[in-house]
């Protein structure tokens, strides 16, 4: 895995034998989260495979080493510590997969530089942190980091220090809805104030006559003239 040219020659097959008997190994392999039955293992095999076992301790840093490495497998064991960024330097790497462990700590941003990942399964550690952004990583969704509560930024809906996800059409639309709300309430109440302001001016100066008649009980100029009028013609009458 580390070199996978050195030997060259035919390809070598991974087999046991037992007197004049030889038999080759097979393996069921979880390649990009579809099992697959290989008939045959060959000596520069370049996936590692070891989920659900009892594994304990850290990841150990040689793996990034294994530059020929397509597929690494670790999940559902009890490793502990942080993920190692020598894994960045598996740039042949489509799949990871460390989910179901005890891992902690940030994601490393040496992750991103595998431009060759096309499955990632982080899920159900204490990772914490931001995700990092970029080439592979901006294509994978919340599945690949569900049960770390600590993880923030996208695609997770829980922000980073006040930087955050872009706001939804909804947020948008209800925001705009309350901001439509504050402008009626502040014209309503600007309304009521200037209409208090202009009655309380009409009243002192006395102007317009008739509109002040009409509330303080005396008459106008030209109510008094048309009562007069009516008077005159009931006594010619």
């Amino acid at each position: 895995m580390m070199d996978p040219h050195k030997d060259g020659g035919s390809p070598k097959y991974m087999m046991v034998s037992t007197g004049a008997d030889s038999y080759q190994y097979s393996l069921v392999v979880t390649w990009k989260g579809f099992d697959y039955e290989l008939q045959g293992i060959l000596t520069v095999f370049s996936s590692i495979h070891l989920s659900n076992n009892k594994f304990e301790g850290e990841i150990p840093d040689v793996i990034g080493k294994l530059s020929s490495l397509k597929g690494l497998n670790l999940s559902h064991n009890n490793l502990t510590g942080q993920i190692p960024p020598s894994l960045g330097n598996l740039t042949n790497l489509e799949w990871l997969d460390l989910s179901s462990n005890e891992l902690v700590g940030k994601i490393p941003d040496e992750l991103v530089s595998l431009t060759q990942l096309s499955v990632l399964n982080l899920s159900n550690n204490h990772l914490v942190g931001r995700i990092p952004q970029g080439n592979q990583f901006n294509t994978f969704g919340n599945g690949s980091y569900e049960g770390n509560l600590e993880l923030c930024g996208i695609p997770l809906s829980k922000s980073c220090g006040g930087i955050g996800t872009p706001p939804s059409s909804f947020q948008e639309k209800d925001e705009l809805w309350r901001f439509e709300w504050r402008v009626v309430v502040l014209g309503y109440g600007c309304g009521v104030v200037f209409g208090l302001l202009m009655g309380y001016l009409v009243f002192r100066t006395g102007k317009p006559k008739w509109f002040v008649s009409l509330f303080d009980g005396r008459p106008s100029q030209s109510g008094r003239k048309m009562r007069k009028a009516r008077r005159l013609v009931q006594r010619r009458s």
